[in-house]
């Protein structure tokens, strides 16, 4: 349990710089760039799950050895893509049905989606106890 709790901890970190990065470009390009919210959503989330598989892939979660390194880039890309979904679902419920402001609205989107990548990047790309250290 203290393990799943620091590893926890580090994805927290790390979905932390994620999130800043999601959450100003949200706002660049809605704000200054005059682009759609949803549209800005999309790219902005994109541009995060970038940072975030370099960063969770090497400091959070474990290499499994009998995984290469394509098919763990397109599980991680695979269960992104439904986060894309999930994260756009929220944004426009949360705006168009609800009425809240779209930055208020990403706040919960993000919550929501942070839960799906940990669970399910532990469940499909984690190699939990194995010996080796993150990201090698």
């Amino acid at each position: 349990m203290k393990k799943l709790i620091h590893q926890f901890m580090k994805f927290g970190v790390v979905g932390i710089i994620a999130f800043f990065i999601d959450y100003g470009l949200l706002f660049v390009l809605t704000e200054f760039g005059g682009i759609n919210y949803l549209v800005s959503a999309t790219i902005s989330f994109t541009a995060s799950v970038i940072f975030n598989y370099i960063a969770s892939m090497r400091y959070v979660f474990t290499h499994k050895e009998d995984m290469s390194r394509r098919k763990e880039f397109v599980i991680f890309v695979v269960l992104s893509a439904i986060g894309l979904v999930i994260n756009n679902v929220c944004m426009w419920a949360g705006v168009e049905i609800f009425g809240i402001h779209y930055m208020i609205t990403k706040i919960g989107a993000t919550a929501i989606v942070m839960v799906w990548n940990f669970v399910t990047r532990k469940i499909f790309l984690d190699a939990g106890d194995a010996p080796q250290q993150a990201g090698e």
